[in-house]
C-alpha cells in the first residue's frame, strides 16, 4: 500500500482548511444535494465531499457510507489532492498503490474511485468531490467533464462559506462568523463547565499608518497582526477581525490566570515581527479581557461589549506610550 504524499503547501493548506470551520460540523443541504446528484448521475453506491485534515479525511457530505471519517494514510482522497485534475483508479485491486489497502480488502470494498480536488480562494486544495464503486469501471470524457462541473459547484459552496463568514483581507473569521462560532464555544463551555475568556484587541495609531504610509501598508499591518494571532493562539480558540482595526479572540477551556501568559507570548510574537519587519512603524495594540460568567452574560454580544469597554479604558492609558 502506498500512503499519500504530503502536499508542498501543507501548512498553508491545513490553516486554510481549519479556517473554514467546517470540520466536524453538521450536514448541510448545499453539500448533500451535490453528493446525491453525483450518486444518481454516475450510478455509484458511494459519493462524498471529503475534507483532508492532518491525519484523517472527514466527510462533510456522504451518500452510501456509514463512516464519517477514515485515516488519511489509507485515503484515496489524500492522493487526489496532490494533483490538479481528477484522480481516477479504474480497478483498485489491480493497482499496486491500493491493492492491499484496507478500504479495498475490507468494507467498503473500493474497486473504482474518481475524485476531483476542491480548491478554495487562495488555491489550497482542501478536499475532494469523489465517487466510489464496488465494481471496476472507467469514465469517458463526458463523465469526467460532469464530475468537474459538480466539483466546481462544491467549490462555489466552499467560497460562499468563506465569503459569508471570513474576512477577505486577513482570511480569518469576520464578525458574522465569529458570533456564531463564539456562541457555540460558550454553549459547549457551559455544558462542560469550562472557563472561557474573551480578549478584545484594537490596533493603536492605525490611522497614522494609513495616513503616513498609505492604505496598502495599512492592509499589510492588518494581515501581519492576524498572522500573529493565528500562530499564537490554538486551533480550538475562536478569533476574528471584527472590522477596521478591531480583532477578538475567545480562549476556550483556559483559566483566567493562564490568559495573561498566552497574551505575553502574543506580545512577544508581535514584538519579534516588529523587529524583523522594520516597516518604519511598530504594530501596537490595546487589549480588554472579559471572563465569561453565565450569571451576568446572556450572550456573546454582552461578553464582547464588556471586553470592548475594558479595551477602550486601557487604550486611553497606553496609546500615548505606544
Amino acid at each position: 500500500m502506498q500512503k499519500p504524499a504530503t502536499p508542498h503547501d501543507e501548512k498553508t493548506r491545513l490553516e486554510t482548511l481549519r479556517s473554514l470551520k467546517l470540520l466536524d460540523t453538521s450536514p448541510e443541504e448545499r453539500f448533500d444535494r451535490l453528493t446525491r446528484l453525483a450518486k444518481r448521475m454516475f450510478g455509484v453506491p458511494i459519493s462524498l465531499v471529503s475534507l483532508v485534515d492532518a491525519n484523517r479525511q472527514w466527510f462533510k457530505s456522504r451518500q452510501g457510507l456509514d463512516a464519517d471519517e477514515t485515516p488519511r494514510d489509507i485515503s484515496f482522497c489524500g492522493h487526489a489532492i496532490l494533483g490538479d485534475d481528477i484522480f481516477m483508479v479504474p480497478d483498485a485491486t489491480q493497482d499496486e498503490r491500493f491493492a492491499d489497502n484496507p478500504l479495498v480488502t475490507e468494507n467498503p470494498n473500493i474497486r473504482f474511485y474518481a475524485g476531483c480536488p476542491l480548491r478554495v480562494m487562495n488555491g489550497s486544495k482542501v478536499g475532494t468531490l469523489c465517487i466510489i464503486d464496488e465494481e471496476p469501471r472507467q469514465l469517458d470524457e463526458e463523465d469526467l467533464a460532469l464530475l468537474r462541473d459538480l466539483a466546481e459547484m462544491a467549490e462555489q459552496e466552499l467560497a460562499a462559506v468563506q465569503l459569508a463568514t471570513m474576512d477577505e483581507l486577513t482570511m480569518i473569521s469576520n464578525r458574522r462568523g465569529f458570533i456564531a462560532l463564539a456562541q457555540h464555544a460558550i454553549n459547549i463551555s457551559c455544558r462542560k463547565d469550562f472557563p472561557i475568556s474573551l480578549v478584545f484587541l484594537d490596533l493603536n495609531k492605525f490611522k497614522q499608518i494609513n495616513d503616513t504610509y498609505g492604505h496598502a501598508e495599512g492592509d499589510r499591518a492588518l494581515v501581519a497582526f492576524a498572522e500573529q494571532i493565528k500562530h499564537t493562539f490554538r486551533d480550538s480558540d475562536v478569533y476574528a477581525r471584527l472590522g477596521g482595526d478591531e480583532f477578538v479572540v475567545v480562549l476556550t477551556d483556559t483559566p483566567p490566570e493562564i490568559v495573561d501568559n498566552v497574551l505575553a507570548r502574543f506580545n512577544e510574537a508581535v514584538a519579534e515581527y516588529n523587529a524583523q519587519a522594520k516597516r518604519g512603524y511598530d504594530i501596537c495594540y490595546s487589549t480588554g479581557i472579559a471572563v465569561y460568567d453565565k450569571s451576568k452574560h446572556d450572550s456573546i454580544e454582552e461578553l464582547l461589549a464588556e471586553a470592548d469597554t475594558l479595551m477602550y479604558e486601557n487604550k486611553q492609558k497606553s496609546v500615548a506610550a505606544c
